[in-house]
């Protein structure tokens, strides 16, 4: 063994001379390395980071993080903490049993990657997990409505009657599809007239507005015969006060007539 130290995770194969064989190893590292290597990286981090090779072409390169990368689950141990690789099938995982995300094509289910889910179990690609069979639900049914027929509720004696229910849960891919929302059935009634007034909304408003139409007509002829009389009121008694000074010369000369007349 050399006096400089032997690195732990690494050695060169061809050389018999040590210092050949183990490359100088520094204490004076960066990168979280505690002991490292020109050639091989870290040999060893310092406390509370996680030791892992990184393959670098043909060679694999030692480096310290503070967590494993994507592919590798974390162990402590008292000399050293280490990165270890996850299994292959699984992207990345809490122990090398226990996986929490796997790769394309597998299904997580209860810390494994499968291909195909277990029975009573669906696949679900957008998590890309097995999940339960969710399976549709329905509401109860809504009361029977009136009888009626085309819209209406009188002017027959057969018509139809509905029900509704809501649907409360969708299914998943596997489940059971949902039933049919609504329910018709016939229906016999006692028959009644429909009220005259019942088509009557329109045949009210037009009636309405026939009304006030003739009403309207009846106010402007009034006005205009109010006005025509207070016209020919006025007019005659311009008239009255103009004839009584034409009568005067007439009257006289029948006064003088009857004078003239005995002498």
């Amino acid at each position: 063994m050399s006096g400089k130290g032997e690195c732990p995770f690494f050695s060169l194969k061809g050389k018999s001379d040590d210092t050949t064989v183990h490359p100088n190893v520094s204490q004076g590292c960066q990168g979280g390395c505690a002991t490292c290597s020109d050639y091989n990286g870290c040999l060893s981090c310092k406390p509370r980071l996680f030791f892992v090779l990184e393959r670098i072409g043909m060679k694999q390169i030692g480096v310290c993080l503070s967590s494993c990368p994507s592919g590798y689950y974390g162990t402590r141990y008292p000399d050293i903490n280490k990165c270890a690789k996850c299994k292959a099938d699984c992207d990345t995982c809490f122990t090398r049993n226990f996986c929490t995300k796997c790769k394309s094509g597998f299904y997580l289910y209860s810390g494994k990657c499968l291909e195909k889910c277990p029975d009573g179990l669906e696949a679900n690609n957008h998590t890309m997990e097995c999940t339960s069979i969710v399976h549709c639900e329905a509401s109860e049914w809504s009361p029977w409505s009136p009888c009626t027929k085309k819209g209406k509720t009188c002017g027959f004696k057969r018509g139809n009657e509905v029900r509704v229910r809501e649907i409360v849960q969708h299914p998943s891919a596997k489940g059971n599809p949902c039933p049919a929302t609504s329910e018709s059935r016939k229906c016999i009634v006692q028959r009644k007239r429909c009220q005259k007034e019942g088509k009557g909304k329109k045949n009210r408003e037009e009636k309405r507005k026939k009304s006030n139409k003739d009403e309207s007509k009846e106010t402007r002829q009034e006005s205009k015969g109010r006005a025509a009389r207070r016209q020919n009121r006025e007019q005659r008694e311009n008239n009255n006060k103009t004839q009584p000074k034409k009568r005067k010369a007439p009257n006289k000369e029948q006064d003088l007539a009857p004078v003239d007349t005995a002498h």
